[in-house]
Order: structure tokens, then sequence, then C-alpha cells
């Protein structure tokens, strides 16, 4: 009862967080969370689940993403069609994909998907008749205020997390994990790995693929270079999963707004912070502090990481009762 009971309590809290705040800035912030929970709830399922490192999540991102711009420069539809078809038309390119590659394990596997994310991300900057190239494609906003694009990345947000436990708790779930556990032996005892991988990874990238298209909707303007960035979302939805927890439900969750938390931090000095003790003071070394800092974002990736990998090599969700045993004996020294 408990843990129903908590899960509706924190979407609860979710769905008042645009009524109770305001600021367009930290709204911002909470998008980019929840469009990171259905990215890493994506990654997690055929990394995290079925044992495939996916380096490639840039690549069904930025197909979704220029679905949707495309749907509005080349033909006058709106974007919004580009969620639904965003989704099946990554799935459409993950499927040929994966009957290829999955004959490959390891890391070759993860490096086909990184050549698969570099591949599209030339074609885009290349085909200029088509993505109009590094110029990019602007795409109108629907909304001026961020709250409905607030409620929708929640949506998708909350239907990644449904999904991916549901599908967890089939007889699915259990073909993955055994996959990700011992594919010879899963193939031992009957299990066709080959269809199964395939499964996991069309979940993976529809879910990936419609975050995308939400993203075009959002931002208003895309490129190559933003969209399948190696880094900014092929690494960034790997380490919203290796700091939540891997091969956890809510692992990404976690992960995303710890990760999306530190990366502001960074960006902004502290949420402003350091430029404010810098007009306060009048230091003039305090700006090249500021500019460092904003500067250090990657490096504090690093350094999380490293920590997590350490202390916490399951995550914060997978070792949480570490964590908490930690916060008791904690408290029962201090009495």
């Amino acid at each position: 009862m408990k843990r129903p009971f908590g899960q509706l309590f924190l979407l609860f809290l979710l769905l008042i967080l645009p009524l109770v705040i305001r600021e367009a800035y930290y709204q911002h912030l909470m998008i980019l969370v929840l469009m990171w929970v259905a990215i890493g709830s994506g990654w997690n399922l055929i990394s995290g689940f079925t044992g495939q490192v996916l380096f490639g999540a840039a690549a069904f991102f930025g197909f979704g993403a220029y679905t949707a711009a495309l749907l509005s420069s080349k033909l006058g539809l709106s974007a919004w069609w580009g969620l639904p078809l965003g989704g099946i038309l990554s799935v459409a390119i993950a499927f040929p994909f994966g009957w290829i590659c999955f004959r490959l394990r390891g890391p070759y596997f993860a490096l086909a998907t990184l050549a698969l994310n570099e591949i599209f991300r030339h074609v885009a900057t290349i085909w200029e008749s088509l993505t109009d190239g590094m110029i990019g494609i602007l795409v109108m906003q629907t909304f001026v205020s961020k709250a409905p694009y607030y409620y929708v990345a929640l949506a998708i947000a909350v239907v990644s997390i449904v999904v991916i436990d549901r599908v967890m708790q089939s007889r699915w779930g259990y073909y993955f994990v055994s996959i990700r556990e011992d594919q010879d032996a899963a193939e031992s005892m009957g299990i066709n790995t080959l269809y199964y991988k395939m499964l996991s990874l069309c979940i993976s990238a529809f879910l990936i693929g419609i975050t995308g298209a939400l993203y075009t909707n959002y931002m208003g303007f895309i490129d190559p270079k933003v969209v399948f960035s190696l880094h900014d979302i092929s690494i960034m939805a790997i380490l919203v999963g290796i700091v939540g927890g891997v091969g956890t439900i809510y692992g990404p969750l976690v992960g995303a707004f710890i990760m999306v938390a530190v990366q502001e931090i960074f960006r902004s000095g502290g949420f402003g912070l350091l430029n404010f003790i810098g007009r306060s003071t009048g230091w003039p070394f305090m700006s090249s502090i500021t500019k460092f800092v904003g500067d250090a974002h990657v490096l504090s990736f690093g350094i999380l990481v490293i920590i997590v990998i350490l202390f916490l090599p399951n995550g914060v969700v997978g070792d949480w009762p570490v964590i908490r045993k930690m916060f008791v004996r904690s408290k029962d020294q201090a009495v």
C-alpha cells in the first residue's frame, strides 16, 4: 500500500508544481528534467535491463526532433504530429539497425550505435536541401507559457515509467534480464534473443524519439549539432542512468533531477551566486572564476560519476538502502 501512495503523492506534487512555481526559469528546468526522465527510461530499458549498451541515443532523439521540424517546415503541418510520428519513425530506424547489429556483442554493439549517431549527424549536416544543414530549422512555438509544455513532458515521463514498469513485470521483462545476465544460457533455454533485443530496442527508440519531437516543439529551433550531440544527448542519457541506478525503474527519475541540477549549478555559477558576490565585492578575479565554473560542468559530471562508481555502484536508487543506513548510523552517533 505504501508504494502506490508514494507514487500518487509524487504525481500530485508534479501536477501542481506549475501552479506553485510560476517563474519561467524553474519551469524550464523541470521540463528538461522530465524530458531526461523519458530519455533515461528508454536508455535504461535497452542498456540497464537488457544489457545492450547504447551510445547512440541521440540518433533516435535527433530523428524524432527532425520529424517534427520537417513536418512543420516542409509539409506545413503542426509539429505536434511529430510526437507520434517521431516515435514511429525512430522505431523504423531502430528495426533494421538492430536486425543487422545485434549480431554484435559488448563493445562492438556499443561502437555500432555510436556510428549510427554520427551517420545521422553528418547526413543532417550535409543534406541541406532537406534539413537546411547547420543553419537549422525554426519552428513557431504553439504556446507562450511554459506550463502546457510542462504537462506534455510530464505525461511523456509518466508514460515512460509506467510502460517500463509494466514491461519489466511481464514475461518480456524476464527475458530481457535473462539476456543481460547470460545470453548464451537464455538461447539454450529456447529464448529468441534477437527478437527480444529487437523488441527492447524498439520500445527504447520510441520513447526517445517522441521526446526529441517534444524538444523541437518546446525549443522552437534545432540543428544537427544540438539534437545529434554525442555529449549533450547520448552521454548525458548514460549518466542519467548510471547516477540514478542502472536497471531500476525510478533510477532515470532520480538521475535526471541530479544531472540537470548539477549542470545548471555550474552553468549559472551557483544560480547566480558567484555573479552576485562579484558585483557586491568588486573583486575582478570573480569574473574569471565564474567563467571557469560555467565551463566546468563536464568536469563535474566526471567527478560525480567517479564518486557514484566508487561509493554507489548501483546508483542512488539501487543503493538507496546503503544511503539510508548511512544517515541512520550518523543520526544514532549524534544522539
